[in-house]
């Protein structure tokens, strides 16, 4: 059995939730912050017998799409910030970080 913890951008998160469901795996869902850009992402926990892993990470690689995005950096927490402008700058976002972790117990209650 394994543990699939999959973070994901939140504009994906009802898209992937409906194809998980659809296909008929059952999922944690967690509220998550991304460190970089501070952005609201959606964990998600799925159990699935070793055999299911390869299916769950297609649906995974087909619902969770790279975008690009304009972002404004904050401003500077230190120095001067007479010369600073912020200006957009333009990051990929979206996609999903994936971790496959074995389980070695699972109790239902």
């Amino acid at each position: 059995m394994k543990l699939i913890v999959a973070i994901v951008q939140d504009k994906d998160s009802n898209r992937l939730s409906h194809a998980l469901v659809k296909a008929e795996y059952r999922a944690t869902k967690l509220a998550s912050t991304g460190g970089f850009l501070r952005a609201g992402n959606t964990t998600f926990m799925i159990g699935v017998d070793d055999e299911q892993v390869d299916d769950v990470l297609e649906l995974i690689r087909t619902n969770c799409k790279v975008r690009d995005q304009l972002v404004t950096p904050v401003t500077p927490m230190s120095g001067s910030t007479d010369s600073y402008i912020p200006l957009p700058v333009e990051v990929q976002v979206g996609g999903a970080t994936v971790f496959v972790l074995p389980v070695d117990r699972f109790e239902h209650f």
